[in-house]
């Protein structure tokens, strides 16, 4: 056996163990089955429309008008040309989703490791605990795949940046720019943005020990090669990231011109989120034991209690069958924290935080300090507007770039649950490590067992009387469970809050006997009953045991449905059945029960004004708020609404509404109003079969003759280009049902370039010269253009470096062998 292989071994079975593993939890798809993700049947939705043009014409679009009228694809799974980095990612991603997912957990976490010099079986231990925490596997089931993506490859951008700071340029360089740019191409881009704040808490210890090493110069040398591997990271997606910066400004993220909202009221100016929106999943204070106690507050915001619950009593009490009472058990809202709603608890694992207490006591440099670091960090901002924290995020909202663009601040604790898992493998490492003294071991092994036993301890013993520190069990929903069970209301939140003890106490007493068979290993080993590898071994048990039981109680097997309700979530109803009869180009408004619970529906099947999307155009976004949401007729009019899928008596029919004005009009009084407020109130009465409103610097007040003979028709149609003909006898003002987007749209009359502006807040608007004309609207976004051209340029660039790179260790090793 080659010796190259005979070394490379361990590491091929370790990586064969991970994909078993990973196969192993996520087992229903060696049946065929697929996971089904709510998220995921919200994009099928949205999506469905230029996946259909993609496989008519071999094509890829880059604008869809089934959602929210129309909006680019470009957060919607647009491919682009010259797109490299993305064929590598979709390699290393070969096992069925979501076991894909978990093995790059796995696999990066694992190099990350190895690269930190740890040895490679605690290196595949570290990997478990790591791609089992349990909000990595939550955002899995529920089908946040993009978060999910990008969370994998964090381990290995910093073992890029770790390996160029430990001197090795090269290789470092080229890890740093593959890794980083897979980062990028999962296109999560707060994950990213989280990333980039440990390591800048990462470079902050390094700068430190470098001035006190008298290392400087290597410092800003490594520090100069990393910014061109960022350079060139991005560039290999330049495409993404080029579309994505253009469009943030036009969607919901980007800053918005009203300075008003729907009733009246001043708005929030900002250049992002409103405040609000951004902290309104902030972690409680008291749901950081959450991160050691699975179910401290209850678990998530619907929890199974079972038969032997209090909630099985109550139901029975009242009248309820035993069928009836465990079905009601089922969905039973357990959480008490402060958060509107929580899939599951963001669970590290006891057995992981033991370590990770354990190593603050035994490992000592840079590494414990920006692990350390990046776990407060994300901690401290993940409580977002909850005191006496508030005032941080205030600050970043406010002062820090870019953080006032995403929302959902508790997600932040991804870094803490990256960096936590490090640590204690590295407090094993050095419980192995000979060099190591006995009572440093056996003094760390002693404040570890104390401060997390003795916080179980307490919590177990005292449950009842920490009324003081807000363990009081009480939901901030309990009023409303009061009201909505009427007579029986107290009995209810009674009985709820009896089992949220019950969980309390249970899995407290889970993580006091995990904390205790953790200490016992360590102490066994410390007496020399246990050797490494079985103290290994042990600790995989305990790993698993405690993450992937907790794990299963959110995502398992039930999770899993046939291929084709994944690929087709959605049935056509009656009223969809006879909008489809219509071949028209319309729009529908989805009013429907249905539509409420799958907001997306609609756009699977239609062009509607319906959608779901963190970030969907933002005057759109305004006018549903000021006008959608009110029925406004005259506004669904102008969005040429042709029907609106409406309920009665739990029965769906489409409504026709003959007012709309169809896909193109000519009007008889175009008016400048002059601001953004004055053009979206004026839509409040406006007729706009007649009459349309803009802010257009090019255009001014001003009347046209509408002849009776005027006409205006769309005789093509696809998603990115429209094509109408039209026959005026004098110049007049058309305006067209669909959404201005001048980032891409381009307008032509008669074959030449022409300009068109914004109308009626959002909708497109054009002069047209008296005469009959053709008049074409093609989407030819230049972003696509000049970004896939620098991916391409990227990627030859890129590969030369790769080979470069190699020639130069393969001379340097022949020149070190001679």
């Amino acid at each position: 056996m080659p010796l190259s292989f005979k070394k490379n071994l361990p590491h091929l079975l370790v990586l064969i163990g991970f994909v078993v593993i990973s196969l192993a939890y996520f087992s229903p798809v060696l049946q065929g089955k697929q996971i089904f993700q709510s998220d995921i049947m919200h994009y099928t939705g949205m999506a469905q429309q230029q996946k259909d043009f993609n496989s008519q014409t071999g094509q890829e679009t880059y604008w869809t008008n089934s959602a929210f009228g129309g909006m680019p694809t470009y957060q919607l799974g647009a491919k682009y040309p010259h797109n490299y980095i993305k064929k590598l990612d979709l390699t290393l991603r070969f096992l069925p989703r979501p076991a894909d997912y978990l093995f790059i957990y796995f696999l990066s976490f694992y190099i990350l490791l190895l690269v930190l010099k740890v040895d490679y079986k605690l290196a595949a231990l570290g990997a478990l605990a790591f791609g089992f925490s349990t909000y990595l596997i939550i955002i899995l089931g529920v089908g946040h795949n993009s978060k999910a993506h990008a969370i994998a490859y964090m381990p290995l951008v910093l073992s890029g940046i770790i390996l160029t700071f430990r001197k090795k340029y090269i290789f470092g360089f080229l890890l740093t720019t593959v890794a980083l740019g897979l980062e990028i191409c999962a296109n999560h881009f707060q994950m990213t943005y989280y990333l980039m704040l440990l390591v800048i808490v990462l470079g902050i210890a390094y700068l430190i020990d470098a001035y006190k090493k008298k290392l400087l110069p290597h410092f800003f040398r490594s520090l100069g090669i990393l910014v061109v591997a960022a350079i060139l990271s991005v560039a290999l997606n330049a495409t993404n990231v080029l579309a994505t910066q253009e469009y943030v400004k036009e969607s919901t993220r980007g800053k918005s011109e009203l300075t008003i909202n729907p009733d009246g009221s001043p708005r929030e100016i900002t250049s992002g989120l409103s405040r609000d929106y951004i902290t309104e999943y902030s972690y409680g204070i008291l749901e950081t034991f959450n991160l050691y106690i699975p179910r401290f507050l209850g678990g998530g915001s619907g929890e199974d209690v079972g038969k032997d619950s209090e909630m099985y009593k109550f139901f029975t009490g009242i009248g309820a069958s035993p069928i009836e009472a465990l079905n009601e058990t089922k969905n039973t809202p357990t959480y008490w924290g402060n958060q509107t709603i929580v899939e599951a608890p963001a669970y590290v694992g006891a057995v992981v935080l033991f370590l990770f207490v354990f190593a603050l006591f035994l490992v000592k440099g840079r590494l414990k300090w920006w692990l350390v670091g990046g776990s407060l960090v994300s901690l401290i901002l993940s409580y977002g507007d909850s005191e006496p924290f508030a005032f941080i995020t205030n600050f970043f909202i406010d002062y820090v770039p870019l953080y006032n663009k995403f929302r959902a601040v508790s997600s932040i604790q991804v870094i803490l649950e990256l960096c936590i898992p490090v640590l204690a493998i590295f407090g094993l490492s050095r419980l192995f490590n000979q060099f190591e003294k006995d009572e440093d071991k056996l003094r760390a092994l002693k404040y570890s067992a104390i401060i997390t036993g003795g916080i179980a301890l307490i919590f177990l013993l005292f449950k009842s009387s920490l009324g003081f520190m807000g363990v009081d069990f009480v939901g901030g929903n309990d009023g409303y469970y009061r009201q909505a069970y009427g007579q029986f209301g107290e009995a209810f939140v009674e009985a709820l809050r009896e089992d949220r003890k019950s969980f309390f106490a249970q899995d407290t007493l889970r993580t006091l006997v995990l904390v205790l068979l953790s200490a016992g290993t360590i102490f066994m080993f410390l007496r020399k009953k246990l050797s490494e590898t079985l103290v290994i071994v042990v600790f995989a048990a305990l790993l698993v045991f405690d993450l992937v039981g907790v794990d299963r109680r959110y995502v398992n097997s039930d999770n899993f449905v046939s291929a084709l309700k994944v690929k087709k979530p959605y049935q056509a109803n009656a009223a969809d059945k006879e909008i489809l009869k219509d071949k028209g180009h319309f729009r529908v408004l989805d009013f429907s029960s249905e539509g409420s619970r799958a907001p997306a529906r609609a756009a699977y099947f239609h062009n509607s004004l319906n959608g779901y999307h963190a970030a969907k155009l933002k005057r759109f976004d305004e006018l549903y708020d000021f006008h959608i949401a009110r029925n406004n007729m005259n506004v669904l009019n102008m969005l040429n609404t042709k029907y609106i899928i409406a309920e009665e008596e739990g029965q769906v029919f489409p409504y026709t509404n003959e007012d709309a004005n169809g896909n193109a009009w000519f009007i008889n009084d175009l008016e400048n109003v002059g601001s953004a407020n004055a053009e979206i109130k004026a839509l409040d009465s406006l007729n706009t079969a007649v009459k349309a409103v803009t802010t257009s610097e090019l255009l001014s007040t001003k009347q046209y003759i509408v002849d009776s003979t005027a006409t205006i028709k769309l005789t093509e149609y696809k998603p990115n280009y429209l094509k109408y003909n039209t026959s005026n006898p004098n110049e007049g003002f058309a305006v067209f049902s669909e959404m201005f987007y001048d980032q891409g749209w381009q307008a032509y009359l008669d074959g030449q370039e022409v300009s068109h502006q914004r109308v009626n807040y959002v909708l497109r608007g054009m002069v047209i010269p008296s005469g009959e004309h053709t008049i074409e609207f093609k989407f030819e976004p230049q972003v696509v253009k000049t970004g896939s051209s620098i991916a391409l340029a990227s990627s030859i660039l890129f590969g030369i470096l790769v080979l470069g790179g190699f020639f130069v260790a393969f001379k340097k090793r022949t020149n070190e062998s001679a």
